[in-house]
This record gives C-alpha cells, sequence and structure tokens, in this order.
C-alpha cells in the first residue's frame, strides 16, 4: 500500500518563529496566513495605515478601511467593541475593516464620557448611530459631486458607493473631499430590519491583546523616569496622621523619596516592590478623631432606625395606615445586608506627571471628566492644562467611579516634581476601599380577603443608600396602599456606589419577601407576580419606570424556558424577577442538596433589554451579573472592629469559587426597541432567585446576606 506523505507548507523558520519552549513543553503555534498556504498574503495591518480624520468618531484610510474611536471607558462591560460596532452599522462598512481606538477624555467632542449605571450603549444609542449615518450621507455626497450625479441616485454598502450606471467608488476614495462638505443636518437610519452588524456575534476588540498580556491596563503603563509609588494610609477610618519615621524606609534599595500629604505617606521607588516595602517600614503615630465604628455597632443603629418613625418618605400612595389597620393579616421581615469591598481583579493605580505645561494623567477610571475638574482644582489649574488618557480596566464595579486613586497621583507627582505611578497592594484595596453600604430593610404587607392591599418598605442605610428612581420600581403600581421611606447614619467609613447601586439587595429582600406572600397567599410565585402586574399596565403614572407588559414578558420567558414547576425530582427551583437600569430580568434558579448542603447548579435568565447589540458580549455580562450576584449573596461578608476593616486579602475574605459556578443559560426577549443597559441589571435578581431555591430545599427562609453564614446559624439553632 502507497503511503501519500501530505507537507503543511510551513517552512522552518516560520515554524520555529512561531513556537516557544515553555516551562519544559513545547507549545506551537501557527501563523493562519501562511501555515496552510506558502503563497498566502497576511491581512492589510490596520495598525500601519494613514488615517485622514473624518470627524470625531471616524478616520477613513485611503483604501477604505476605518478607524473608530470609543468615546467612554471600558471597564469589561463591552462597549468598547459595541459602541463602534453601532457606527459601523450605520457607517455600512465591514466590520473587518474597523480598528477599534479607546478615546481620550475630551469634553468637547464628546459627552458623557462615563462609566456608570449600564448606560454607555442606551445614552449613546441615537447619537453614534447618528454619527455613522451622517459619515456614510457625506460619502455618498462627494460621491455623487464627482460623478455629477444626485445622490439619491447612489447607494453605499459595505464601504463601496454606486451609482445608477454601475460606477464604484470606495470610501477611501472620497474620504477627504466628503469630510470638507457640509454636514446634513437630517439623515436616514436604518430600519433595525436593515442591520447587518448589530445583532451579530462581535470578538472583544481587545480580546488578543488580553490573551497575550499586551499593555491594556494601567497597571501596564510604564513612562520615562516614573517612579512608583506606595501610600500608607490610616489603619483605621476615624484615626489621623500625628508622625512618622521614615529612617529605615530610606534604607530600602530602590526607595528615593518619602512625601507626606495630608494624613497619608507616599513612597517614592523605582519598583513597586521596594516601594511596598519601603512602606511597612514606616513607623507612623496615629491618634483617634471621635468614635472607632465596629459592625456591632452598625447593626444597633440600622435596628434603632427602623424602630423610629423619623423617615423621609420617598413615595406614597393611598392610605397605607388603614391598609394595615384593616388587614386581615400582616406579614413583616426585616432584611440585612453587610459593607462589601469591590475587589477588582486590577487594584488601584494611576499615573500623573504634573509639569508647569501640562498635567499629563493615564490610567483606569470610570469618570475622566468628574476626575479631571477635581484634579484640576485640587492643583490650581486650568482645566484645559489636563491631558487623560483611559486605559482598559480590569473591572471598576463603581469603586473607579471615584478617583481618589487619581487625585493622590497628581498631588504626588506634583509634590515630588517627578513622573509616579501610585499602585495600591490587595490589601490597600480592601482597607482603604469605598464600600457598598450595610443596610436593612424592614418590609411590610397588609392581607385582606385573599389579596395584598397594603405595603410598606423602609430602608436604614449607614451613609444612605436609595434615592431617585428605586421607590417607583416594582411593586409601584401594583398595590393601591404603597409606601417606601428611608432614613440613614453618617459614618466615617467611605461608602458609595457597588455594582447595580440601590438595587443589588434590595432585589433579593423584596422577591424573598414576594415568595413568602405568595406562601401565604396559596398562590404560585410566578402567577403572583403576573397578577401584580395586571395592576400597573398601562398605567399613565409617569413616575413608575418600570413597564408591566415587559416585565410580564420577561417573567413568562424565563418561566417556559427554565421548565418552571416542572424539575425533576431533587431539583429545587427559585424564582425572582427585577426591573434596574433600564433592563428587565427574570431569573431561576435551580438547587440540589450535596451532603445536606445547597449548591447552585443552573440559572436561566430572561432579558429584555430592547436591541441586542453584540450578542456574544451581551450573553457574557449577564452570566458575569448572575455569578457576581449569586457569589456575594451566598458568600460576600465584611465588617468593620474599632474603625479596621476585618479582611485584608482573600485569605480572610471569602468569594465564589470555579467549581461553585452554576450554568447561566440567557435569553433575550426579542424586539425592536432602543437598547437598555447590561452590566448590571443580571446581578440583584440572582440573590433572590437562589434565596427561594434554598427555602424549597431545606425549608429555611434567608433574611441576612451571606447565605452560608445565615444557613450555618440556623443550622447550629436546630441542633441546640
Amino acid at each position: 500500500m502507497k503511503t501519500t506523505v501530505k507537507t503543511s507548507g510551513v517552512s522552518r523558520r516560520n515554524f520555529l518563529k512561531a513556537s516557544a519552549l515553555t516551562s519544559g513543553g513545547l507549545l506551537i503555534g501557527f501563523n493562519l496566513f501562511t501555515a496552510c498556504k506558502s503563497n498566502a498574503k497576511p491581512p492589510v495591518n490596520i495598525d500601519q495605515l494613514n488615517f485622514n480624520d473624518f470627524n470625531a468618531f471616524i478616520e477613513i484610510a485611503d483604501n477604505g478601511y476605518v478607524s473608530i474611536y470609543s468615546p467612554n471607558p471600558e471597564i469589561g462591560q463591552g462597549v468598547k467593541t459595541a459602541m463602534p460596532m453601532i457606527i459601523a452599522e450605520e457607517l455600512d462598512v465591514p466590520w473587518e475593516h474597523v480598528k477599534v481606538v479607546q478615546a481620550k477624555y475630551d469634553n468637547k467632542k464628546y459627552t458623557r464620557q462615563v462609566a456608570g449605571g449600564s448606560q454607555s450603549i442606551r445614552q449613546g444609542w441615537d447619537a453614534l448611530r447618528q454619527t455613522g449615518a451622517t459619515a456614510k450621507q457625506m460619502l455618498v455626497n462627494a460621491a455623487a459631486a464627482k460623478w455629477g450625479v444626485s445622490p439619491d441616485q447612489c447607494t453605499a454598502r459595505a464601504g463601496i458607493i454606486s451609482n445608477a450606471d454601475g460606477k464604484t467608488l470606495g470610501y477611501g476614495e472620497v474620504a477627504l473631499a466628503a469630510a470638507k462638505l457640509e454636514v446634513p443636518k437630517d439623515v436616514k437610519l436604518k430600519k433595525p430590519s436593515e442591520f447587518t452588524l448589530i445583532g451579530t456575534d462581535a470578538i472583544n476588540v481587545d480580546l488578543s491583546k488580553i490573551v497575550t498580556g499586551k499593555p491594556l491596563f494601567g497597571l501596564d503603563y510604564k513612562a520615562e523616569g516614573m517612579l512608583y509609588v506606595s501610600v500608607l494610609r490610616p489603619p483605621a477610618f476615624g484615626k489621623k496622621l500625628v508622625s512618622f519615621d521614615d529612617r529605615v524606609t530610606k534604607e530600602v534599595s530602590g526607595v528615593k523619596e518619602v512625601h507626606r500629604f495630608g494624613d497619608k505617606v507616599a513612597v517614592l521607588a523605582t519598583s513597586t516592590w521596594a516601594a511596598m516595602k519601603g512602606k511597612k517600614a514606616l513607623l507612623a503615630e496615629w491618634k483617634a478623631e471621635g468614635s472607632l465604628e465596629s459592625t456591632a455597632d452598625h447593626d444597633k443603629i440600622l435596628n434603632g432606625i427602623l424602630d423610629a418613625d423619623d423617615f423621609d418618605v420617598r413615595r406614597e400612595d393611598g392610605n397605607v395606615a388603614r391598609a394595615f389597620k384593616e388587614a386581615d393579616e400582616v406579614l413583616e421581615r426585616t432584611y440585612h445586608s453587610p459593607f462589601l469591598p469591590h475587589n477588582c481583579l486590577e487594584p488601584m493605580n494611576f499615573y500623573a506627571d504634573v509639569t508647569p505645561e501640562r498635567v499629563h494623567l493615564v490610567g483606569p477610571i470610570q469618570t475622566p471628566q468628574w476626575t479631571a475638574g477635581r484634579i484640576a482644582k485640587l492643583l490650581n489649574r486650568d482645566e484645559s492644562d489636563i491631558e487623560l488618557e483611559m486605559t482598559r480596566m480590569g473591572g471598576g464595579f463603581g469603586r473607579r467611579l471615584y478617583g481618589d486613586f487619581a487625585l493622590e497621583a497628581a498631588e504626588i507627582s506634583n509634590i515630588a516634581k517627578k513622573p509616579v505611578k501610585v499602585v495600591f497592594s490587595r490589601e490597600d484595596d480592601m482597607t482603604d476601599g469605598i464600600y457598598r453600604p450595610a443596610i436593612k430593610y424592614r418590609i411590610k404587607a397588609a392581607i385582606k380577603e385573599g389579596k395584598i392591599t397594603g405595603y410598606h418598605l423602609k430602608e436604614a442605610a449607614i451613609n444612605g443608600n436609595m434615592y431617585g428612581l428605586i421607590p417607583h420600581f416594582f411593586p409601584a403600581g401594583c398595590i393601591p396602599n404603597y409606601k417606601v421611606s428611608t432614613q440613614n447614619y453618617k459614618s466615617a467609613i467611605t461608602t458609595g456606589a457597588w455594582r447595580a447601586p440601590y438595587t443589588n439587595f434590595l432585589a433579593f429582600a423584596e422577591q424573598s419577601f414576594f415568595d413568602e406572600l405568595a406562601e401565604k397567599l396559596a398562590k404560585d410565585p410566578v402567577q403572583l407576580r403576573l397578577e401584580l402586574l395586571q395592576e400597573v399596565k398601562g398605567s399613565s403614572d409617569e413616575k413608575i419606570e418600570y413597564s408591566g407588559e415587559r416585565m410580564e414578558q420577561t417573567i413568562k420567558l424565563a418561566a417556559e424556558k427554565a421548565n418552571w414547576g416542572k424539575a425533576k425530582e431533587g431539583v429545587y427551583q427559585g424564582f425572582a424577577a427585577y426591573y434596574s437600569h433600564n433592563t428587565h430580568v427574570a431569573e431561576v434558579a435551580e438547587v440540589v442538596l450535596e451532603d445536606g448542603k445547597p449548591r447552585v447548579t443552573k440559572v436561566v435568565a430572561a432579558v429584555d433589554c430592547g436591541i441586542v447589540v453584540n450578542p456574544t458580549g451581551a450573553i457574557n455580562q449577564i452570566q458575569g451579573g448572575v455569578l457576581d450576584g449569586i457569589g456575594h449573596a451566598m458568600y460576600g461578608d465584611f465588617s468593620f472592629e474599632d474603625g479596621k476593616p476585618s479582611s485584608k486579602n482573600f485569605d480572610s475574605y471569602r468569594l465564589i469559587r470555579m467549581q461553585e459556578t452554576p450554568a447561566v443559560e440567557v435569553h433575550f426577549v426579542s424586539n425592536e426597541l432602543s437598547p437598555t443597559g447590561l452590566g448590571e441589571p443580571g446581578l440583584p435578581p440572582a440573590g433572590g432567585a437562589v434565596a427561594n431555591a434554598v427555602f424549597k430545599a431545606l425549608n429555611t427562609r434567608m433574611y441576612s446576606q451571606p447565605f452560608t453564614k445565615e444557613l450555618e446559624a440556623s443550622t447550629n439553632e436546630l441542633k441546640s
């Protein structure tokens, strides 16, 4: 038998260039454009093309390739891919011909360069479409002028302009001429049915650089002459710096300078290791100003607030007091959540170089405009002096909204007269954070003749939590006598936005409460919610934010896809639905018992976020939000003792582990409505769905997070 040997056409040189010995093993890689065919041509190297400015968002090269600037900060929510997709769709250019560039902060060219509240796509949708469509029309107008025909006789598709005579011109051939034309005021946008790019899967534009370790993140940034900075901060909230001794610090190899600023001390060195080692060698004396708070104190304070009558009423419908007075039965429950740190994978960091000519800033920041303005004020500089470049962020979750680390870098550079990069250690990140506030909710419902006639939600929070729209979310409008009231305690512990602010814990509390109400009323939990939504459908109350119709459709989709109520033996289902950040989400969690302990095996999520720009990215966002919600609801615990955080690193702070992550199945409600946010809405219902499934499995209700702590306490109580 004759054997035929097929050769790959890969030269030894190309093979050796693409292969490497690592850790004693052979890692084989092929150049995909030369491995199969020795004469194959590589694709166009977009990075080496000469682009001509077209507008603030678009540059077009003479061969028709397009560079699109993504204006908003990228924290993993996918906007660096999705926002340029929206422009490219209306511009009608092939996605493979697009190079995406992270724009710098520029308040003249761009509006709302913010990553927060899951608003980037929602707020940018119309403007980005208009940008792409306007550019396309200008290109068509330029081609029509060159041919001497009316623009109405021309069409543009996939980067090529055609006329009725069959003549064609590429975008690059008319880009310069088009950029000089008057900008048309009214342009035609595509109908959703005409989309060819939006709604298709696009790979994250940074994926290759992420997996190959190319510099993208703030921690990757380096500049000539830059010194690394580690900052000694107060060891507890409520303490002030009295004095410090840096003699040993200055003997550490690599340490160059030590500076005090406010109640902090900066150690400047030639490496992060030297800076952090130098900081540990500092001797500092601190004093307390006022009381140093502990979690036990907060618990008593929040209970006291809930028991008092001094509340701010955020919304009140009907006569709540009478509804409770006339009720056949009243159900009242209290729910508690702890402080939580953000724990971004990439610790806080920022680069600053303050000179008489300019203030150059580079790093991961969710709020470039606010941060630039604060730094200008701090340094007594004109805001036009500030040049801020945004890097990709290794997580944000609200922590990088505040920019305290950027202000530190600017102040230290201004003192030292050198370029510096402030780098937090994980301990810095966890002990000097801006935490999710500790909260207690007390929810009370009046039941009369088998119906919910009254509802009162009271919130007590450290430093405040609920504002604005939250009182107008579900179940507002569903219950005739409805009241939401809030009060807070001012603390020295810094608190702020944490992924899905306001709703991240409230959704668990309310959705758990409604399951308990369903049990009282002998109704299926899904059916109870659907019945309540009938009261708000078609409502004329403009304050109500969610849509009864859209929530109903989302709930039905989740129940259908999860086979609600038909789980096989040994699988326990829990349901939750919530509206937040303009998006409706319903989730069904499935729990099994292993050695008597609950394990979440699957979550089915249904989502109405309007038009889905990039399905792959959208699914990833919901999956990430669900896992984040489950992990923190099950395990997240953080406390304070005498103003000092209880945990400093992951050896004592519990996160969800790989083997504990369930499968997350995502389904989208199909419609042609404008898109809404996805970075946060998947998180709030997750805790409620899991808690309701745990009840089905163990007949134990969850009233506090983390659930593992409450389950342990419940088990110990039963044993005793």
